[in-house]
């Protein structure tokens, strides 16, 4: 009887040592989680904050080999956050990413078994370790044009983070990329609501409700864009091209009018001026600022053809008109159309719209050489 109650005690001891044993091992990985703690605070370099980590990681490693706390939710908890947090300052990519795919599994099963939230500190950390690695692998695959892994790890992150504008802004631009114009939206809206002021935000939100044809909206994007950002000429032009696209040309001509007073204007600023007023039907008006373009580049076709254009009609409306001199006017006008023109065919000899006018006015001045030789270049074409 006596030997056998020494060899039961004995197997009693050896259970206890063994249990024991393995507590120490969490409380050394306890105790790891504090030095790194205090590593941080006393911003030591990474090295050195590696050190905790892996005195940390081997007593975790032993912990979760042994059958009772293998099961501990905080044995997967600390293991989740010493390894979430290598993943960050580790400088060896291979290395990090090896820390990081451990966290994600270790961070799984410690959610799974922490019933009770007694581990929620330790998970939440995990977690915010996680989403900053996910940052930095997002922003790899955004530098390597992976547009689609770039989005899906930085969608993740932007949304826990909503209120980091440069990070909307890039999820964004990979749903852009992606042809998600829905997605980029969002997290454009995102960006502007948390304060960016980035004019190209602005620029890229109208040209997808353009694209929607709200140009309603579009409009309104570009002006909140131009409040923040006065006299941006990026998206002072969108804005003026809209305004013409939908037909707005009073506002277009004020806006356009007003750059040039406050930059003395540039030759596509008076040609637009042009454009507009030959549309709105001030032929005398369009002439002049055609010619004023013309004057900032004697060679600017646009300019040299809509202003053919502009003495074509002008001429056309004389014969409407009742004036008796109206036929010497319309010869008046015509001439100097053909001389526009010539010229404006000499700056690009591949106009067909323009050949094809100088076609018309030589048949109506009878010049029938040399309608048959633009003819025979129209046929080249």
């Amino acid at each position: 009887m006596r030997k056998t109650a020494t060899i039961a005690l004995s197997i009693f001891v050896f259970i206890s040592v063994n249990t024991f044993a393995q507590k120490t091992q969490i409380l050394i990985a306890r105790n790891s989680v504090g030095k790194l703690q205090l590593s941080i605070l006393n911003k030591e370099d990474n090295t050195k904050q590696l050190d905790p980590v892996k005195e940390g990681l081997k007593a975790i490693e032993s912990a979760e080999n042994d059958k009772k706390t293998k099961d501990w939710a905080e044995t997967w908890a600390i293991k989740s956050y010493l390894n979430s947090y290598a993943a960050i300052i580790e400088t060896d990519a291979n290395a990090s990413q090896s820390f990081y795919n451990t966290a994600v599994d270790a961070v799984k099963q410690a959610r799974k078994l922490d019933r009770y939230d007694d581990n929620s500190g330790l998970i939440k950390a995990s977690d915010h370790n996680l989403l900053i690695k996910k940052q930095d692998i997002g922003n790899q695959y955004f530098v390597d044009n992976d547009f689609k892994l770039a989005f899906t790890n930085l969608k993740e992150v932007s949304d826990n983070f909503p209120a980091d504008t440069t990070l909307a802004l890039n999820t964004a631009i990979c749903a852009i990329n992606l042809q998600m114009y829905t997605d980029a939206m969002t997290y454009f809206k995102r960006a502007v609501e948390n304060g960016i002021r980035n004019p190209a935000v602005y620029q890229k939100m109208a040209q997808i409700y353009s694209a929607k044809f709200d140009d309603k909206t579009a409009l309104a994007t570009l002006e909140e864009g131009l409040a923040l950002n006065p006299q941006n000429i990026v998206l002072t032009n969108d804005y003026i091209n809209l305004l013409i696209d939908v037909a707005n040309y009073p506002k277009a001509l004020a806006l356009i009018n007003g750059q040039i007073k406050a930059t003395q204007g540039d030759k596509l600023l008076y040609y637009l001026v042009g454009y507009l007023e030959q549309a709105t039907g001030n032929k005398s008006n369009a002439i002049l600022s055609y010619n004023q373009a013309l004057e900032k580049d004697p060679n600017y076709f646009d300019a040299m053809y809509q202003l053919g254009l502009a003495f074509i009609e002008a001429g056309n409306n004389e014969l409407k008109s009742s004036d008796p001199n109206k036929n010497e006017k319309y010869k008046s006008f015509i001439n100097r159309a053909e001389i526009a023109l010539e010229h404006a065919n000499e700056i690009d000899p591949n106009s067909k719209n323009c050949v094809q006018l100088l076609i018309d006015i030589y048949t109506r001045k009878n010049e029938l050489d040399k309608v048959q030789e633009l003819e025979s270049k129209l046929r080249e074409f």
